[in-house]
């Protein structure tokens, strides 16, 4: 409404004209930077990134997401923001995925030290696919390697699981590494502000001993090199991230394929050359390099591992003298421990198994709250009484002994929590272990045959490619025996003990298509019925709800059933329904799975998170202990360790169409029709 007021009404029409025209301008600047032409343009860091986060992260969290409430400007319903450049024009930048970008652009700018920066609309405006994958390759994997050094110590005790009860820093050496005890002791005397304590272990390290170590849990070393001029260098690794940082088992095997993707061989290589380091000095692959694994190993992958390095490697000499190291280091591990008498049960099948004693100091406290008040009240005691007795050893409860017993086993699968797995894991034979030693033996017959002629000699006895066959073939037949349910179409796991198959509906089921051992009529038949069971929106669900079971109060939720799913269980079930000539299906999963990685990434400020509601296919999960990779601030410097690596190895099953699709965020169902 006009005022009657004549000066008025001309003051109004000329702040409505100024008005106009500046807007028009800003469009127009606006407009220039989002035409494909995206001109640079240099601003101030520390007041634009103030001005945007006091604009945008109305939650107060640090980043620019969908959950921020939203107060619309006056003119205008949707996010934006104006940037304002050193020569004064007016750019600007609007939806939450994009003001994101803007956002760690910013950041990165200031964390550099810089006071301007020059932006540019095609990084700010860059499609999620393309960004993401950038990311990862140029950014996430630099954030997430580590190095057992002086340099890299710095970083490992800052780590909250390296306290003690002395408040010391401890770093534990193998028996017989003089190279590692010398310059770690070395650290030690000329970085007193590293409060560390050097320990050599015991040539016989057992159970006893590592609980002894309770209270002084530290940093296991890891492969060093001694150069030509004297230098010690230390091979590099890359972490899973967040709270997990150190070198883990089977984590790297996956992380291994998305560094191959990205070109990073060298650093692949190296953290195979950590692995042969384990074996030789720990007698086998560890959960990961810290005292309180020492009893247990992963899920094995080490061939698979090297011979996906392998391939990318010049093949010379060399390169045939790390393999062989590579097969000795590997037999070693397959025969004294995979195929040792804790592994090994009388069905000819292995078993997960770890030799410690009480609950896994690792986990969190309230872990096992429920169990403790369960026990508390069958005892007539408080639950802190009851927990004190029983930890130290005046109380005795059997029953709870095995508990801890059977989680620590399932904590060696992996699939820690599973209730697949929880009550009754050491009398167990498995789908996925058996699938995986089965895989271990024919690559180590593979190698043998097709890089040492059939047979090679190996700590003074020979090794025939035969002898390796037959083992699998073997496995084989057991695996059908026993882990077959021809009524079901599934693999599922086998009590020894019970004598019965436990008709648990999991991803594992398809880890044989993964390992090439199913027939072509079982991999019809797990295509046929154990598919559509495990396909939900978002890629391949850990469980069945109905295997799962109900979610109570004293029966918690566990992170490796329904309805999450996680990086392994995808690129394992993509790539073993390629093997059996299922590439549509393998394509539509990984399409299912980066679409679930690609829009929450989208939506919460460039989050790669550990594992997914694939349900929901939502990142935001609270499982157990939540979900790592989704806290942070201003900027994710390192995603998750295997979801980079299965977001740059899904991308590979994606054709250009498909990858266009992505790009624009289009759900797969509309993708598929399903």
């Amino acid at each position: 409404m006009y005022s009657n007021n004549p000066i008025l009404r001309i003051a109004g029409i000329l702040a409505i004209v100024v008005t106009t025209v500046v807007g028009l301008m800003s469009a127009a600047y606006c407009q220039e930077w989002n035409s494909g032409e995206f001109n640079d343009i240099e601003v101030l860091v520390k007041p634009t990134l103030d001005s945007l986060i006091a604009k945008e992260d109305t939650d107060h969290d640090k980043r620019i997401t969908i959950d921020d409430p939203h107060i619309p400007d006056t003119d205008r319903g949707n996010r934006r923001f104006w940037i304002t450049t050193l020569g004064g024009k007016k750019y600007e930048v609007d939806e939450t995925y994009y003001l994101a970008n803007l956002l760690e652009d910013l950041k990165l700018a200031e964390d550099e030290g810089k006071d301007t920066i020059t932006l540019n609309g095609a990084d700010i405006f860059r499609t999620p696919v393309q960004r993401i994958a950038e990311s990862i390759k140029n950014l996430y994997w630099a954030g997430l390697t580590r190095r057992i050094d002086e340099a890299g110590l710095e970083k490992t005790f800052t780590d909250e699981k390296i306290k003690t009860v002395d408040g010391f820093n401890y770093v534990y050496v193998p028996h017989g590494d003089t190279l590692g005890y010398d310059y770690f002791s070395e650290v030690a005397h000329t970085r007193p502000n590293f409060n560390m304590r050097v320990v050599m272990l015991p040539a016989k390290v057992t159970p006893k001993y590592i609980e002894g170590l309770n209270g002084r849990p530290g940093i296991l070393s890891l492969k060093l090199c001694k150069e030509p001029d004297g230098k010690i260098t230390a091979a590099p690794f890359v972490v899973p991230g967040g709270r997990f940082n150190e070198l883990y088992g089977w984590d790297s095997y996956f992380i291994t394929l998305g560094l191959l993707e990205d070109g990073k061989t060298a650093l692949a290589k190296s953290m195979v050359d950590n692995f042969i380091y384990e074996i030789d000095h720990y007698g086998k692959i560890l959960n990961a390099n810290r005292t309180y694994y020492l009893t247990r190993s992963q899920p094995p992958f080490f061939t698979s591992m090297a011979l996906a390095v392998y391939d990318d490697l010049p093949k010379n000499e060399e390169t045939k003298a790390w393999l062989e190291k590579v097969l000795e280091a590997a037999i070693k591990q397959y025969t004294n421990y995979w195929m040792g008498p804790s592994h090994l049960t009388k069905t000819g099948l292995s078993r997960y198994y770890d030799d410690g004693i009480g609950p896994p100091p690792e986990v969190e406290p309230h872990r096992y709250r429920y169990l403790y008040a369960e026990y508390a009240k069958k005892y007539s005691m408080s639950e802190e009484h009851f927990k004190d007795e029983y930890l130290s050893g005046k109380l005795k409860v059997p029953s709870l002994d095995m508990f801890f017993k059977n989680d620590r086993a399932m904590r060696e699968s992996g699939n820690d929590a599973s209730y697949r797995l929880q009550y009754d894991c050491v009398d167990l034979v498995t789908a996925d272990l058996n699938s995986l030693l089965y895989k271990e033996e024919t690559n180590i017959a593979d190698i043998i045959e097709d890089d040492f002629g059939g047979e090679v000699r190996l700590g003074g006895r020979t090794e025939r490619s035969s002898t390796w066959y037959d083992k699998a073939e073997k496995r084989k037949k057991l695996m059908t025996k026993y882990l077959w349910n021809e009524k079901a179409g599934m693999f599922f796991d086998y009590n020894f003990v019970t004598g019965r198959q436990t008709g648990y509906v999991a991803a594992t089921t398809f880890y044989p298509l993964w390992a090439k051992l199913a027939t072509k009529r079982q991999a019809e038949e797990l295509v046929k019925h154990a598919l559509p069971l495990l396909d939900t929106p978002g890629g391949i669900v850990g469980s069945t709800e109905k295997s799962r079971g109900p979610i109570t109060k004293d029966r918690p939720q566990t992170q490796w059933d329904y309805p999450f799913g996680w990086s392994p269980q995808q690129i394992l079930t993509w790539v073993g329904l390629k093997n059996y000539g299922y590439t549509k299906l393998a394509r539509e999963l990984a399409y299912k799975w980066l679409y679930t990685i690609t829009v929450n990434a989208y939506n919460y400020n460039g989050t790669i998170a550990e594992k997914y509601d694939v349900v929901d296919r939502s990142s935001q999960v609270f499982a157990e202990y939540g979900n790592v990779g989704t806290k942070f601030s201003y900027i994710t410097r390192q995603g998750f360790g295997w979801t980079n690596a299965s977001y740059v190895f899904g991308l590979t099953f994606l054709t250009k169409k498909l990858i266009s699709d992505l790009d624009r965020l289009i759900p797969p169902e509309w993708v598929f029709g399903k």
